[in-house]
C-alpha cells in the first residue's frame, strides 16, 4: 500500500504541467468595420538612428513584462526596437491571433509552471508601451507569441532595446491604419 502511494505521488510529480487556453473574441469596433483606406500606402519605410542601446536584466522570480515596462519607464524610452532577448523562465503566458478577419480573436496560453528557455525576443516600444514577441523552448516543443503578464524569470532574462526616441513610431503598431 505504501509503495502504491509512493509510486502514485512520484508519477503525479513527474506529470507534465498543463496549459490553460482561453479564446477571446474582441468586439467589433467602428475601426474594425471600415475598409482599407486607399490613401494609406501598402508599405512604407521609416528611417532613424538609435539614440542608444539599453541592455536590461531581470532576476529570478521577476515578472518579465513588468520588469521590461519598469525599465522602459526608468530609462526614459518612448520609442524603440526590441532587438534581442534570452534567458530562462519558470513558466509562460502568451497570446496569438487566430483568425483572418476583423475583429481580432486571441488565444491566450498560460502555463505558469512549465519551465522553458527564452530563446529569442523582438518587438517594439511605441509611445512607452511595450509590444514584445517571444520564442520559447521547453525541450519538447517551441512556443511563440505576445508576452503577457505572469511570465516569470527563472535564472535571468536579458532584453536589448535600441532606443529611437526621435523617431515617430506611432503608426506602426496601429491596426486601424490600413
Amino acid at each position: 500500500m505504501k509503495l502504491s502511494i509512493a509510486l502514485a505521488l512520484l508519477l503525479l510529480a513527474a506529470a507534465p504541467a498543463y496549459a490553460q487556453v482561453e479564446v477571446i473574441q474582441n468586439p467589433m469596433t467602428p475601426a474594425d468595420a471600415k475598409p482599407n483606406d486607399p490613401s494609406v500606402p501598402d508599405a512604407y519605410a521609416l528611417t532613424g538612428q538609435f539614440d542608444r542601446i539599453v541592455v536590461l536584466r531581470m532576476k529570478n522570480k521577476v515578472d518579465l513584462l513588468r520588469g521590461i515596462e519598469e525599465m522602459v519607464k526608468a530609462q526614459g524610452i518612448k520609442n524603440g526596437v526590441i532587438l534581442a532577448g534570452i534567458g530562462s523562465l519558470r513558466g509562460y503566458h502568451v497570446h496569438q491571433i487566430n483568425n483572418r478577419d476583423f475583429p481580432t480573436r486571441n488565444v491566450f496560453t498560460k502555463a505558469l509552471t512549465t519551465p522553458c528557455d527564452l530563446v529569442g525576443m523582438n518587438g517594439y516600444v511605441v509611445n512607452g508601451v511595450v509590444h514584445a514577441h517571444m520564442m520559447l523552448g521547453t525541450g519538447e516543443k517551441a512556443i511563440n507569441g505576445h508576452l503577457e503578464p505572469g511570465t516569470e524569470v527563472f535564472t535571468y532574462a536579458i532584453v536589448t532595446i535600441g532606443v529611437m526616441n526621435n523617431t515617430d513610431l506611432s503608426r506602426i503598431d496601429d491596426k486601424s491604419y490600413r
